[in-house]
């Protein structure tokens, strides 16, 4: 920050405050530390919105004002423990009940996960520097329409849970405990006296004031005190202590190099060179200093990359906590009694209810509004059963042909509100003995994992659905009616099970119920981690035996009622609410997910108002009905025997019961009445918590370690509690069950006592297979246990739950998660609901939405990389998000000692949702490898998180393998043939010394009517022509009028601003004549005159040009007053119009006294921005155009094509001199007349037979692109729909039009980088079918100091394509791989090397020759090499070096100069015309260009084409380095809401294939990456105009 001049400077600091609040203070810049001053400034810049420095200062001065008369009197800020708490809001202190004594430790764990959380954050709050805020533009954010209501699982708890703070808390030391000490008696608490952290979503919610604590457990660590609010903390860094502060930076130095159009004044740098002007590269400082910290594991953990290998995975620390208990034994459940009573089959009990209790009522079904809509009595229920199953077995299809035989499958497709007509289906089925599926009601082609369901269906053979009228209209129907055709789904018959429309069975009837057997029973769907959806089959006899073994485990008795608020499809909903309950004639009460939304605290006044004995529910109903317990006060819930939590496996479950218990005990609700468990749909109920006994102690609780537990063990959490875990037990073993624990990995081997593994389980009562999944069921229905030795322990199958946990004292269960939330980072295990938890624990949590968070990994460089995603209420603003997004971070690499790749925050309601409102995790996964999440907000964090990066490499001497100490034998050096490669030679020539304008005047003495140039117009239609003797008098008249109107000597400059056409040509030679030099310069855009004036002018003031040549109207342009705006239009040279010139021939023509006088000067401006003028001599042109001539075999009797800007390079040599040399006809093709008629130069050539044609990228790129935006638009008018490929469609305009470029014999690109062979292969196949030949697109290769090294000919072979391994080639190394290889970069060779030239490959380091193969620079050594730079600075020693250069060993008499540009030779199997192999030049990049990063060099257009394959919305992308960050810009073709998606895209590519961290990401719209004519990026103007803040851009985002 710069200082200001007065010495009274004010600092405005912002303290924070307890609960949020804050406190302004003022004070003299001397008594604050610079450091603090200066953090306090930058973190105001982040958060105050404002873009500029200007609008900073503004706002700055602004708010300091009101402060500035205070200076006298400063206030001190106060103490960082001088917390004020907050006032309990009266809403919810008023409603809260008294806490007794019993209950204050359950109110305090309700709170501990929060208390870990703020004090994990409270670390970083002494020091910490500000984070760099995405930089967004507004029209980015657009929030999506909110629904009607939002549902009460996301927000009828934001208001309460923030509204109540407690005070801090200090709880007194405990002992030490012993850390040996293994027992798992150790693990437990068994008194009720608290327990340490829950990570628990709900845990941030308060009820009452929070009283003084009771001393905790000797097991629990000693409770930091609390922090109500911390600042916003440091995401990727801890400050350290001794680290300097800030000093403000002088804001007096100067940008090294000059951009275009821009002074070397202009722009104004820090010390550290950022821009003072720049917001944007001041963040880039931000966090690069942020980013100055080792990260995890330590260096001696990191591996070495030796460019050969894959990359490998970091060996495991060997100081990780490992197993040391015993093996564990199998646990045995209690065994499974016999009742005399149960039923032999569950249909016999349905058949025994229906006949002797009728009128017993079975099921009761609520409305929307929560009242009765109708009860199902047992008699209803078997009746419509039995005429259902009769129905389908008789009455579908015709008497001969029988739809259904028992054992078909059946997809039962019922609403979540109809419960009645689920269960006459289920039993129908059951009736019938076909199988039923249950499966939810697909609403549209879009649902979450809908063509998944389809696979369930397919690989079940389901053929026919049963659902009811209602659900039947309300599918999604074609426009013609039908049940539409969802993805991936098989062909249905659908069938409505209504009364109505079913048969009476007649009297002689009855269904055939057998005594239950192994045949299935029904099928239960199961999504996977991976979103696969499979049926797990269960059997007719695991369906009985399961429902006894609950009836036994949960007491059932006959009569009583219970509440089911579950799914009733699936899982716990079915197994209690309809087949246990229909076993021991249970009145059900079903609370539908509509309900819950509508009224939460619907359950338990069904619990109220029936007496129930049991419900069923989940802890996500158990947090809504605790905050709307305000609205009903005289709910009782003193009648439940047992509260059955179905998700009480999960860890943080343990304080939503804690709280609901602290809620409503007051109301009836017993404590031994909580009864978790834990399931799967595998091995079905695991085991399950029995009804405790009024009295009994409270059950025990597992105070674990996470760090522990992300290594797979058990270990007490004694030293840090922000890290601990408090899990519940789920009670026993289920009866008549055998459980194992199992390594989750590899081999089923039995785990040790102290050991994570998975929970498995023996039992009738289980899952049987994966249905038509024979591969899959194997490894999870038929598991043997081994021992350490890998001998099975037994032959008794155990199927995998898929719960991880562990068997704790007196044989009690407890899960700490689950397979499918698991995630393997660096060798450690995370459970994603504990990253949900401390996500949800920092507060404020008004900024996301509770229970829409997805948790999960996804794979990137060897390494699992977690990703959170969330949904943003549309009431936070950005700069909360942001805030909530850096504490979540801090905060689980504080707590769970784990990074966060991403953390992204998308728009309310925009999440997959599964049909009851939870966030579908694997679609969530899917948009966000596909790039279609469209986030709101989002923070990558790979600097972190990424740890395997192999180390930076240390570049030794000796690299390249050939050094001056190497032995020379003839050409071979260090074992390798010298790399180098020479064209033919142009011999004796008998012109040779014949200047261009002697070769005018001779040809229009010879054939003076002989047309050289042809100019076409947008319609092909030629608008001029110039013959040999016309172009001579046209140049005769301009040499005249320099030397009267602008008396203009001898060897003085003259600037050429023409358009392209035959007036430049002309005015060129009319130089020539006057003896004058020619400066090309491209004329300004009319329409752009701020940006290419400038430009224009600077080539003038440095070519200290006497006289400007132009048109009439250019003239009118440089004297306009737009043109006053951008330079002094007083100062120009003197300007001659040309077009109207009196018919005068100079007095002479000029002749050179030698040949190595300046021809021209050439000026172009590099893709690294620096404007360059090389000084071609007459005799470098004519030897150039001898050499062309040679090589294309240009005659007389030729006619060529060109389409190529005529300013610079090879361009302006093939427009303006070649003919004139050689006497063939050009036929001039501007390039901007094919932004008319993009078909301009492809029929030009197919109407005048054009053999050799000649263009640039840009005009490759402008066709092949642009065909098929017109082949889309043929599409849409074609009235039939031909189902062809674009490239066909393209193929038939021009057949259409009658172009064929058969005749076309050779296409060559003029460029100076390395050939784009995608883009040619595309050109190529794109005209194939129209004639153009496979062989005759090709390349050029030009430098500065050599304008033309390469140039395809008309003979010789073929250009050559090969391989090469990216990772050698960082690493300045050429290994050759088969084409497909991982990490392989195809190379097309840059055209043969003209006649007269000689290329060498050499070290630019130490100067000496490379072998075969080998990288180097590329040098070039001809006699039409430039003859040096034209500069006004007198930079000797650079001309020196890079024109007139000698190798250090070798041959060191020869004169080479430096193209600049890394290639390679590599000689062939091929022959040229002399029959000796052929010697390839393949070049690699720029040098200049290249990007020196982690000790590698890496190449801008290898990254860059990476990036552009990363998402179909990138049309183009640029990459640079500042600061060693590496920056990608990326072009945006899609809807803004595209942005945010491409950044952790582009950041995936770039790290998976090269091995970088992107430090900053910027998304722009298209036509920002500036390009050059010849289709070069210019990438420096692009870093100067992102630092300097000109990009406009749609959004940055800076990596952490």
């Amino acid at each position: 920050m710069a200082s200001g001049p007065a010495e009274s400077f004010v600092s405005l600091c912002w303290v924070w405050w307890g609960g949020g609040r804050c406190r302004w203070a003022v004070g003299r810049r001397g008594r604050g530390s610079v450091k603090k001053i200066h953090y306090i400034l930058v973190l105001f810049v982040f958060f105050a919105g404002d873009i500029t420095q200007k609008g900073y200062e503004k706002k700055r001065a602004k708010l300091l004002a009101p402060y500035i008369i205070h200076i006298h009197t400063p206030v001190e800020p106060p103490p960082q423990n001088d917390v004020q708490p907050p006032a309990p809001s009266s809403s919810s202190s008023s409603h809260a009940p008294p806490p007794s004594s019993s209950s204050r430790y359950r109110e305090r764990r309700s709170h501990i996960h929060t208390e870990a959380v703020q004090a994990a954050l409270a670390k970083h709050k002494e020091e910490k520097m500000a984070l760099p805020m995405p930089t967004k533009r507004r029209s980015t954010y657009v929030q999506s329409p909110i629904e009607t209501r939002t549902p009460p699982d996301s927000s009828s708890g934001s208001e309460d849970e923030t509204s109540v703070r407690r005070q801090s808390s200090v709880v007194a030391p405990q002992p030490p405990v012993n850390p040996n000490l293994q027992s798992p008696d150790s693990w437990i608490n068994r008194s009720v006296q608290g327990s340490s952290t829950s990570s628990s979503a709900s845990s941030t919610l308060s009820h009452g004031e929070a009283k003084p604590q009771p001393q905790m457990s000797s097991i629990v660590s000693p409770a930091a005190p609390s922090q109500n609010s911390a600042p916003p903390p440091d995401v990727t860094a801890v400050a350290h202590p001794a680290r300097g502060p800030r000093v403000d930076l002088p804001s007096n130095a100067v940008v090294r190099g000059m951009s275009r159009g821009q002074s070397r004044s202009s722009m104004m740098e820090t010390a550290d060179g950022v821009p003072v002007s720049s917001r944007v590269s001041t963040k880039i400082q931000q966090l690069l200093n942020t980013l100055k910290r080792p990260k995890r594991p330590p260096l001696s953990e990191f591996f070495t990359d030796d460019s050969e290998e894959i990359v490998e995975v970091p060996q495991p620390d060997p100081n990780t906590p490992k197993p040391e208990g015993r093996q564990i034994i199998p646990v045995k459940g209690e065994p499974l009694g016999v009742v005399s009573n149960w039923p032999p089959a569950l249909q016999a009990a349905l058949a025994r209810w229906g006949a002797t209790q009728g009128k017993s009522p079975a099921l009761t079904a609520l409305d929307i509004t929560g009242r009765p809509l109708y009860t199902l009595t047992y008699g209803k229920l078997w009746s419509r059963s039995v005429k259902l199953a009769y129905t389908l077995l008789n009455k579908l299809g015709t008497k001969n042909e029988q739809i259904l035989k028992p054992g078909d499958r059946v997809a039962l497709v019922y609403p979540n509100s109809d419960p009645g007509m689920f269960w006459v289906a289920f039993y129908g089925c059951l009736l019938a003995e076909v199988i039923p599926v249950p499966i939810e009601v697909p609403l549209s082609r879009k649902d979450a994992g809908i063509s998944q369901v389809g696979f369930l269906l397919g690989s079940c053979g389901v053929g026919l659905a049963l659902t009811s009228e209602i659900c039947l209209k309300g599918l999604p129907k074609t426009p013609t009616g039908e049940i539409l055709q969802f993805k991936g789904w098989p062909r249905l018959k659908w069938v409505v099970t209504d009364s109505k429309y079913l048969t009476k069975p007649s009297k002689d009837w009855q269904p055939h119920i057998p005594t239950a057997n192994t045949d299935p029973a029904y099928i239960e769907y199961k999504a996977s981690k991976e979103g696969t959806v499979v049926g797990v089959a269960v059997s007719k006899v695991a369906m009985l035996t399961h429902c006894q073994a609950l009836t036994q485990a949960c007491n059932y008795c006959e009569g009583e009622t219970l509440v089911n608020v579950l799914d009733f499809k699936k899982d716990m909903g079915l197994w209690h609410g309809v087949l246990t309950a229909v076993m021991n004639r249970i009145h059900t009460i079903s609370v539908p997910y509509a309900v819950m939304k509508a009224c939460p605290l619907s359950w338990v006044q069904r619990v109220h108002i029936h007496k129930a004995r049991i419900a069923l529910a989940k802890c996500r109903d158990l947090h809504w009905a605790m905050m709307a317990h305000r609205d009903q006060r005289d709910t009782s819930l003193a009648s439940l025997r047992m509260l059955i939590v179905a998700d009480g496996a999960n860890p943080w479950s343990v304080s939503s019961c804690d709280a609901f218990l602290n809620v409503f005990q007051s109301h009836g609700l017993k404590p031994e009445v909580i009864c978790p468990c834990a399931t799967s749909p595998e091995a079905m109920t695991v085991a399950i918590r029995r009804p405790g006994v009024p009295g009994a102690p409270l059950p025990a609780r597992a105070i674990l370690s996470m760090g522990g537990l992300s290594h797979g063990v058990i270990r007490v959490n004694t030293e840090d509690k922000n890290s601990a875990l408090t899990v519940q037990d789920v009670g026993h073993v289920m009866p008549g069950a055998l459980m194992c624990i199992v390594k989750p990995d590899g081999p089923p081997q039995l785990c040790k006592t102290d050991e994570i593994g998975e929970i498995i389980i023996n039992s009738r009562a289980g899952g049987n297979m994966y249905y038509g999944l024979p591969g899959v069921t194997k490894n999870t229905f038929e598991v043997i246990p081994v021992n350490a030795n890998g001998v099975p322990i037994g032959e008794i199958p155990f199927v995998r739950s898929g719960l991880l946990g562990f068997v704790g004292p007196g044989s009690l269960i407890f899960v700490v998660g689950k397979i499918e939330g698991l995630l393997m980072v660096s060798g450690r295990r995370h459970n994603a609901d504990d990253l949900v938890a401390t996500a949800l624990a920092v507060e404020p949590v008004k900024t996301v939405y509770r229970g829409r968070i997805a948790v999960f990994s996804v794979t990137v460089f060897y390494d699992e990389r977690v990703v959170i995603v969330a949904e943003q209420r549309p009431d936070a603003s950005e700069e909360d998000s942001f805030q909530w997004m850096s504490r979540v971070l801090q905060a689980i690499d504080s707590i769970h000692q784990v990074g966060l790749y991403c953390l992204a925050l998308v728009p309310a309601n925009t999440l997959p949702k599964t049909p009851l409102g939870g966030i579908h995790i694997s679609d969530t996964k899917q948009f966000f490898l596909d790039g279609s999440l469209h986030p709101c907000n989002i923070l990558m964090c790979p600097h972190t998180c990424v740890t395997n990066l192999p180390k930076p490499r240390q570049k030794q001497p000796g690299t390249f393998g050939v050094g001056p100490a190497s032995v020379m034998v003839g050409n071979l050096v260090a074992g390798k043939r010298i790399a180098q490669a020479a064209g033919r030679d142009l011999g004796m020539i008998e012109d040779q010394d014949l200047y261009l304008t002697e070769a005018l005047q001779w040809r229009a003495q010879t054939d003076p009517d002989h047309v050289l140039y042809v100019l076409l117009n947008a319609k092909g239609v030629t608008v001029s022509t110039a013959s040999c003797v016309q172009l001579h008098k046209r140049a005769e008249k301009i040499a005249a009028a320099l030397t009267e109107k602008g008396s203009i000597n001898t060897g003085e400059n003259v600037v050429l601003l023409y358009p392209p056409g035959i007036d430049l040509i002309a005015a060129f030679y009319g130089c020539l004549y006057a003896g004058c030099v020619p400066v090309n310069v491209r004329p300004p855009h009319p329409q752009n005159l701020a940006a290419t004036l400038p430009t224009v002018r600077m080539i003038i003031d440095v070519s200290k040009a006497a006289c400007i040549l132009t048109t009439q109207n250019l003239m009118r342009i440089l004297r306009s007053k737009e043109a006053a705006a951008s330079v002094n239009i007083k100062t120009w040279p003197t300007i001659i119009d040309t077009d109207d010139l009196p018919r005068r021939r100079p007095p002479q023509i000029y002749k050179p006294p030698t040949a190595e006088m300046i021809a021209y000067l050439d000026f172009s401006v590099s893709t690294t921005g620096m404007l360059t003028g090389v000084k071609i001599s007459h005799a470098a042109v004519s030897a150039l155009c001898r050499s062309i001539k040679l090589q294309c075999e240009l005659y007389s009797s030729r006619q060529i094509a060109i389409c190529l800007d005529p300013y610079c390079g090879l361009g302006f040599v093939l427009w303006c001199l070649a003919s004139v040399y050689s006497g063939h006809q050009s036929i001039l093709i501007p390039p901007f007349e094919l932004e008319s008629c993009l078909s301009l130069w492809l029929s030009t050539l197919s109407q005048y037979r054009i053999r050799d044609t000649f263009c640039s990228y840009s005009v490759m790129e402008l066709c092949t692109k642009g065909l098929g935006t017109q082949t889309e638009l043929l599409k849409v008018r074609t009235k039939h729909r031909l189902k062809l490929k674009v490239l066909m469609i393209a193929v038939f305009v021009f057949q259409a039009r009658g172009v064929n470029l058969s005749c076309v014999r050779s296409c060559v690109v003029i460029a100076e980088e390395r050939p784009r062979l995608a883009l040619t292969h595309s050109f190529s196949k794109l005209f194939k079918d129209v004639g153009l030949s496979s062989r005759a697109v090709s390349t050029a290769f030009g430098s500065r100091v050599n304008l033309a090294v390469c140039l395809q000919g008309t003979t010789g072979p073929d250009p050559c394509t090969v391989y090469v391994d990216m990772k050698s080639l960082r690493h300045d190394r050429v290994r050759l791989v088969e084409r497909g290889a991982p990490q392989s970069l195809p190379l097309m060779e840059s055209g043969k090397i003209l006649p007269g030239v000689r290329v060498i490959i050499v070290n630019p380091e130490t100067r000496g020759p490379l072998g075969d193969s080998h990288l180097g620079e590329i040098w070039v050594n001809s006699p039409h090499n430039a003859s040096g730079y034209y500069t006004i600075y007198g930079e000797e020693s650079l001309q020196a070096d890079h024109f007139n250069t000698k190798l250090s060993f070798g041959d060191p008499q020869t004169l080479w100069a430096r193209t600049g540009y890394l290639g390679f030779v590599k000689r062939t199997e091929l022959l040229d015309a002399s029959g000796d192999r052929h010697d390839a030049l393949f070049v690699v990049g720029s040098l200049d260009e290249t990007l020196e990063l982690r000790g590698l060099r890496y190449h801008p257009i290898d990254i860059e084409t990476s990036v552009s394959r990363a998402h179909r919305s990138i049309a183009e992308s640029a990459v640079f380095t500042w600061t060693n960050l590496l920056v990608v810009v990326s072009e945006l073709c899609g809807s803004e809401q595209d942005a945010l998606d491409l950044v952790p895209l582009i950041t995936n590519v770039v790290l998976e294939e090269h091995h970088l961290i992107v430090g900053v990401v910027v998304i722009v719209d298209p036509g920002v990456i500036p390009i050059n004519s010849r289709g070069e990026k210019q990438r420096m103007h692009l870093r100067d105009s992102f630092l300097a803040d000109q990009l406009d851009p749609i959004y940055v985002a800076y990596n952490m």
